[in-house]
């Protein structure tokens, strides 16, 4: 008993460092503090342990671990996530070196491949497939059409709130990462497939746009459910999915590579999905043939390059 204690009272004022000191968001505090619990699991078993014992070479392991073992964990964030738990550390007076310093960043190999996206049609064929004259059904078309359409993360969509649409200038604000909000504009079957949900089927007290299906209808935890509802559109469809796991960031990924086979600019793409940095959407480049075409060095021949 002393021991979940002492760990809640760990968890606790660590989340409180990071939502007051850091200004995270609260999904970023949850993940935060999930590799934090797992790197004291991996250390010290159920206990907390003394913290002052911790090593780099303890903390070179847990990565090891992480990204050595069969499927690796793809956490792009995992550095920064340790990062913050022992700079917390260090402040509290928990460990006498701040071995934040010491954390190496983690090689993220496999995204080195193109992205794995679905062709226009089969877009248009999953889409369809979530449909159907229910309320569930027409909830789900209006959040996978959110994502199709406007690229938007899972937890984007669950974020919604009804007062982010604005339906007078055809536009909805969407509360992405770092509690950024953009302001995007509607599509019309998109505003289409939000009306009819709103209008037939949405019943809560709620402010949140997107709500569970069984009573008191609640907002969503996560954004778990909409890569259920994808996976059962694959399989009503029979259509094989482009990747072993089947994730919301299919639809994603296929809007921007859809656009760039048909000519769209990497700034284009970058507008498109809310990047706040170039680097995320240079993964897209590698599909831009002609434009890669325009900047290839020739090749060297006998006598210099011709």
């Amino acid at each position: 008993m002393k021991k979940e204690i002492a760990r809640a009272e760990l968890r606790r004022d660590y989340e409180t460092y990071l939502r007051r000191q850091r200004g995270l968001s609260e999904r970023s505090i949850f993940h935060s503090w999930r590799i934090a619990d797992r790197f004291l699991e991996f250390r010290f078993g159920e206990t907390v342990g003394d913290l002052s014992r911790v090593t780099s070479a303890d903390i070179v392991s847990f990565l090891q671990a992480l990204t050595t073992r069969t499927p690796p964990l793809r956490d792009k964030t995992l550095s920064s996530h340790l990062r913050n738990f022992f700079r917390y550390l260090f402040k509290a007076g928990k460990t006498n070196a701040n071995l934040a310093l010491g954390i190496p960043s983690v090689a993220q190999r496999y995204g080195t491949r193109l992205p794995r996206h679905l062709t226009t049609e089969q877009v248009e064929i999953v889409v369809k497939a979530v449909r159907t004259d229910t309320a569930i059904g027409r909830r789900n078309y209006a959040m996978v059409l959110l994502l199709a359409r406007l690229g938007l993360r899972a937890p984007e969509a669950i974020a919604m709130q009804l007062d982010d649409i604005d339906w007078r200038s055809g536009e909805i604000i969407v509360r992405g990462k770092g509690n950024r909000h953009d302001r995007v504009p509607l599509p019309p079957d998109v505003g289409e497939a939000l009306a009819d949900y709103i209008r037939s089927d949405r019943k809560t007290a709620s402010r949140a746009l997107f709500v569970t299906d069984r009573a008191p209808h609640r907002p969503f935890k996560d954004g778990q459910m909409l890569n259920n509802v994808l996976r059962a559109a694959f399989a009503r469809t029979g259509l094989k999915p482009p990747a072993p796991y089947v994730g919301s960031h299919i639809l994603r990924h296929s809007l921007a590579t859809n656009l760039v086979q048909h000519g769209a600019s990497l700034a284009e793409i970058g507008d498109m999905l809310r990047h706040r940095s170039r680097a995320s959407t240079m993964l897209y480049a590698r599909l831009d043939i002609d434009g890669l075409r325009s900047i290839a060095q020739p090749w060297p021949v006998a006598g210099g390059a011709k």
